[in-house]
């Protein structure tokens, strides 16, 4: 028997082993991370091979628990949306924050959020990028874009009138801030090593709002 052969084998016995194992519960969290990659990597055109190679399970595991990508797309697209909310989500407005603390913990927080669910926010990059996404998804993210941009925007207006945030045009400081996220989004796509190892600090962001 070729010997190549049997090596596939015994790593398929292995692998439906090992699927055996799992439980429901950890069995979907594995398709979805491998989706998360998948998806990352090819946008939309990653199929169900991708997603299982990825995941390192089968195919027939991908689809016990997934009936098909677009069930795995949406969820992933609903997971990225609860993690952009988290990120943008304003603390309360009767903590004693000044306009320029509230704008600091924002900016963290996105910051934060992309270095540590990166193939989240990458997804949703694409799905906005894409003249083909689901229109109910790519509405709801722009919905949110939206809001975000407003309250930025409104942040850095107040944080102006208490001399906390530098003084340029309000409008062209929102652009600065959008393109140096989105850019840290691709940044990552591209060279995911350099990213782990050299996500800027919060802080250096931070910066260019000083007055």
């Amino acid at each position: 028997m070729n010997e190549s052969f049997i090596h596939y084998e015994d790593a398929a016995m292995q692998r439906t082993a090992g699927e055996a194992q799992r439980s429901p519960e950890a069995a979907r969290a594995t398709i979805l991370e491998g989706a998360r990659q998948a998806f990352a990597r090819k946008g939309r055109a990653a199929t169900m091979a991708d997603v299982a190679q990825a995941a390192g399970v089968s195919q027939g595991l991908a689809y016990r628990y997934f009936t098909s990508k677009e069930q795995i797309y949406r969820q992933l697209v609903e997971q990225a949306l609860e993690q952009a909310v988290l990120a943008t989500a304003l603390p309360s407005a009767e903590l004693p924050l000044t306009p320029g603390a509230r704008l600091r913990l924002l900016l963290t927080r996105l910051v934060e959020h992309r270095r540590d669910h990166l193939e989240l926010f990458q997804l949703l990059d694409q799905l906005l990028g894409s003249d083909k996404a689901p229109y109910d998804l790519a509405e709801l993210i722009r919905q949110h874009r939206e809001r975000f941009l407003h309250e930025l925007r409104q942040l850095i207006v107040l944080g102006q009138a208490s001399g906390e945030v530098a003084m340029d045009d309000p409008d062209q400081l929102v652009i600065a801030i959008v393109a140096t996220l989105e850019g840290l989004t691709r940044f990552g796509l591209h060279h995911p090593e350099q990213f782990q190892r050299l996500c800027p600090e919060p802080g250096i962001l931070l910066r260019m709002l000083e007055p």
